[in-house]
């Protein structure tokens, strides 16, 4: 590997205490990563001509799914130097057609994150879209450095932890410190485990070995569906390989038109958003149920009061301790879907009555607390983040930067220095930028609610105009995150009409979101 460069941190113009506390968080030499991600030469025989040894995939407990079968794929480290380094195993998995007779291709489906294992989601699609499952041989796998493939490690669990043990929105310098040093840490760390991988774990990568696995599938073309980080997957893929697409559904899209920094960068407005505009007017709504406050504003201060109290004194549920981050995470993870409401608001009054609380509730807020992330989906999401394209390097500017997301939107604002000081330490990457136009493709689908919070509608309609001909399906009064599958009738009715038929909208389309849900203790 070639050597080390140390990333420039300019520190003048800031004031005295902060300089200093940025000076003792200057990070040490890192390497560049090695060029990637070019077009590359014809794929060597060793790669294309291997065959998949299918077998059931309930011989692997973690994906164990009726009719599901498993394989193992070899790859190279890098694409354009296949010949350099040891080869990755890239694990795929498939749920053939249900319908033979009616058999009219393969679907190709990829997973969140980037992090996220996708090797058992075949099964469940065809679940919830059987009649898609039964056109289609659907195929799914966990992305290089993912799960069941080669895989990527930075942190044990007790660094894992630590990095998200302190609160985030404090701002004094001992703090900034101590963020900087954590993300130093995590860089360190997935550089000492796994940094004769890291370099390699890129989006440009990724599509390639996805090719492969169509190529091994013996198919010319694939039709695609990938939600959240997988629309930027698919659309480079499209974007490299637009001959092999037949129909795509990019369904909660990150804005691929532009660089992560970009689209990391809306995140703390429109987590906030969701927050604020969705799930405390929801949970006012049921103040006879929860007592959380019959406004909004009564309902974030009751949260904020939270946050302190746990703040001077976290609370512990076996080794979990929950202090003000882990609420945050909490609350974060509950952003996704409205389905998650009544679990958040069952677990804040939970803690509004700790010490009377039964054994039941207190599994059920470990439950939530403990759901958040792992040490594993981080190695690859930091390294798909940092390594795709360039984020800037001047910690001056990200001080500024995550003050004011802090102060304005803390929900996600406050760990935005963590997260972006992490690829501004990160290896200096010269993956080339994939410039996504829709050059050569068929009408693509996109789908998208208003208040997403994790790929926010702003970013999608800019991914929409930068995919020239495709149709962008808004769920309007909604913020959930997938909207495929996610029992909305009228987006269901679209996705299903184009798989199946390839009846594609002629303009974008509105679907209404379907309503929030109601607590149990309203049912009946």
């Amino acid at each position: 590997m070639s050597a080390f460069r140390k990333p420039w941190w300019p520190v003048a113009g800031l004031s005295g205490t902060v300089a200093a506390a940025l000076i003792s968080a200057v990070l040490p030499t890192a390497p560049p990563a090695r060029a990637a991600d070019r077009p590359g030469p014809p794929v060597p025989a060793r790669y294309a001509h291997q065959r998949l040894h299918w077998q059931p995939c309930v011989a692997k407990p973690s994906v164990a799914k009726p009719a599901l079968e498993c394989a193992s794929m070899t790859v190279p480290r890098d694409w354009h130097r296949p010949g350099t380094g040891a080869d990755l195993t890239v694990e795929v998995s498939r749920h053939r057609a249900a319908g033979p007779a009616r058999r009219r291709g393969v679907l190709m489906m990829a997973a969140g994150g980037p992090g996220a294992s996708g090797l058992a989601r075949p099964a469940d699609f065809v679940a919830r879209s059987p009649a898609v499952g039964a056109a289609y041989d659907v195929v799914g796998f966990d992305q290089r450095g993912v799960g069941r493939s080669t895989p990527a490690q930075c942190q044990t669990d007790a660094e894992f932890r630590d990095f998200y043990a302190h609160d985030f929105r404090d701002r004094s310098p001992a703090a900034l410190r101590g963020v900087l040093a954590r993300s130093r840490q995590l860089v360190a760390g997935c550089l000492r485990h796994s940094g004769d991988l890291v370099p390699w774990l890129t989006t440009g990568q990724a599509v390639r070995d996805m090719d492969l696995f169509r190529a091994l599938l013996g198919v010319r073309k694939i039709s695609y569906y990938g939600p959240s980080y997988a629309t930027w997957l698919g659309a480079y893929y499209a974007t490299e390989f637009p001959q092999r697409i037949e129909r795509a559904v990019l369904d909660s899209n990150e804005d691929f038109s532009g660089t992560w920094q970009n689209a990391q960068g809306g995140l703390p407005k429109s987590f906030q958003r969701r927050f604020e505009q969705d799930f405390l007017p929801w949970i006012t709504r049921y103040d006879t149920i929860y007592h959380y406050g019959r406004t909004a504003a009564d309902a974030k201060a009751r949260w904020e009061a939270r946050r302190r109290a746990l703040r001077e004194r976290p609370l512990t549920v076996g080794t979990l301790t929950i202090g003000p981050n882990q609420l945050d995470n909490a609350t974060i993870q509950s952003m996704y879907n409205a389905r998650q409401f009544p679990r958040l608001a069952a677990a804040l009054g939970a803690l509004d009555h700790w010490p009377s609380t039964t054994p039941a509730e207190r599994a059920r807020v470990a439950k939530l607390f403990t759901s958040y992330l792992s040490p594993g989906f981080a190695a690859v999401y930091f390294s798909v983040l940092c390594n795709d394209t360039p984020w800037r390097r001047d910690l001056g500017y990200w001080l500024d930067r995550s003050a004011k997301d802090t102060a304005a939107h803390p929900l996600v604002g406050a760990r935005e220095l963590a997260y972006a000081a992490t690829c501004a330490a990160w290896p200096v990457s010269d993956a080339p930028r994939v410039r996504v136009t829709g050059r050569g493709l068929p009408t693509t689908l996109m789908l998208n609610s208003v208040h997403d919070p994790a790929t926010y509608y702003e970013g999608a309609r800019a991914a929409h105009r930068a995919l020239r001909g495709s149709r962008l399906v808004t769920v309007t009064g909604g913020g959930d995150h997938g909207q495929y599958q996610n029992g909305n009738a009228c987006v269901d009715g679209i996705v299903n009409a184009y798989l199946l038929d390839g009846a594609a909208p002629d303009h974008d389309v509105a679907c209404a979101a379907g309503p929030l849900p109601v607590p149990s203790e309203r049912r009946g």
